[in-house]
């Protein structure tokens, strides 16, 4: 098992910053890969951002060039700063992890956090 908890998530004006931390207990952090998901108000849930074991990191062309998902394996820590926010931004953000590298798929991941409320107001 493994259990994540997110944290970091509020309120935030557009074009404000904000990062979100995912901290990781259970089994080894750094067998798993890990992502970050986000679900809008009456949308699905979708890939935002994700990191291999080895720090390959892949994004939602949405986000590219103002999300970047970083981890600390000494801290068993999942990091996604978020530059440049936009009102579309606005979701509960997920993290999650998954045995498979390089996982993009929503089913390929295991284990799933609560979700940190992340607003942006326009």
């Amino acid at each position: 098992q493994v259990q994540l908890v997110e944290s970091g998530g509020g309120l935030v004006q557009a074009g404000g910053s904000l990062r979100v931390s995912c901290a990781a207990s259970g089994r080894t952090f750094t067998n798993y890969a890990m992502g970050w998901f986000r679900q809008a108000p009456g949308k699905q849930r979708e890939l935002v951002a994700g990191i291999s074991s080895g720090g390959s990191t892949n994004y939602a062309d949405s986000v590219k060039g103002r999300f970047t998902i970083s981890r600390d394996n000494a801290k068993n820590t999942v990091y996604l700063q978020m530059n440049s926010l936009k009102p579309e931004d606005t979701a509960v953000y997920y993290c999650a992890a998954s045995r498979f590298p390089g996982a993009t798929l929503e089913g390929l991941y295991e284990y799933w956090g609560q979700g940190t409320q992340v607003t942006v107001s326009s």
